[in-house]
């Protein structure tokens, strides 16, 4: 099997051999290897979705990602395109695999399709890097902290409608203890130790939280120095991995916005890489957690 084949990029073949990515970034990395292959045959769009039989936004939905994929078309494609036959056969896999759904669909109540992207995403990434501002990162959030802050952000919801929202949140979390799952690298505002989610009692388990994870080998835990200016919401980067650029993660009041071209990613990689820097060590911001769980006692 041929992992890297002459434009020297990984081939659909060693996505296979490389199992571990969620169905929306399978549906990305496929999109973007068509996108390659076509480019590099000099192929127009146009001339793409003729063959096999579409239009052309069709063929621009297939290489962003943005729709489930049929097996038959991908194959076609391949073939126009000329790709390796192993990777053709590979493909209709791939196909299969990316068409699967997510264990979250069972939360789509709750999950909008903005958010279900980065779901699919964070299931699927190799590295989460992640900058927030108000609040205790989700991936790192207690039951009750996410229960008070749900509760919060939700003020008419019924509890069924909670309960199901702190469930969402917690099954996120698996990924962190998942054989091959990503590390995390959270850098957090200390501000939230000082501000109070739910009781003391919420406040002393997430902040005992924070210190068991802070501790171990897949999470690093930065408070970032109070005189820090970076943007004023969370931002999260991913990185993945199998062939897929960055992808920066940047929440509104009104939705969200997915950032993937080099110039956006760099952008906000020149942003996180001083903040990094600057903020406080982890002994440092072990020794932080401590000082706060003493004010919740």
């Amino acid at each position: 099997m041929s992992a890297v084949p002459s434009d020297g990029r990984p081939s659909l073949d060693f996505m296979l051999a490389s199992p571990g990515s969620s169905s929306t970034v399978l549906r990305l990395a496929i999109g973007a290897r068509l996108r390659i292959l076509r480019d590099a045959a000099g192929i127009a769009p146009q001339d793409a979705a003729a063959y096999i039989r579409c239009d052309k936004s069709k063929i621009s939905r297939m290489e962003c990602g943005k729709s489930p994929l049929k097996e038959r078309d991908v194959v076609d494609l391949l073939a126009l395109y000329g790709a390796p036959a192993l990777e053709q056969a590979a493909a209709q896999e791939l196909v299969a695999l990316s068409n699967e759904p997510g264990w979250w669909e069972r939360y789509s109540k709750f999950v909008p399709d903005w958010f279900d992207k980065l779901l699919g995403l964070q299931e699927g990434a190799s590295m989460i890097w992640t900058y927030e501002v108000l609040l205790v990162p989700g991936l790192l959030q207690t039951r009750d902290y996410a229960w008070a802050v749900t509760l919060s952000g939700f003020p008419l919801a019924d509890r069924l409608d909670i309960e199901a929202r702190v469930e969402l949140r917690m099954r996120r979390q698996q990924i962190l203890t998942r054989e091959g799952g990503p590390e995390l690298w959270a850098i957090v505002d200390p501000s939230v130790l000082d501000r109070p989610i739910g009781s003391d009692e919420v406040m002393r388990g997430q902040i005992e939280h924070l210190i068991q994870a802070a501790q171990q080998p897949r999470i690093t835990l930065q408070f970032a120095p109070k005189d820090f200016v970076l943007v004023g919401t969370p931002v999260t980067l991913m990185r993945f991995g199998i062939d897929l650029p960055d992808v920066v993660y940047v929440e509104n009041p009104l939705g969200a916005h997915y950032f993937d071209r080099p110039k956006e990613t760099s952008h906000f990689r020149a942003l996180l890489d001083p903040l990094s820097s600057s903020a406080f060590g982890p002994e440092e911001t072990l020794q932080m957690l401590e000082t706060a769980l003493d004010r919740y006692r």
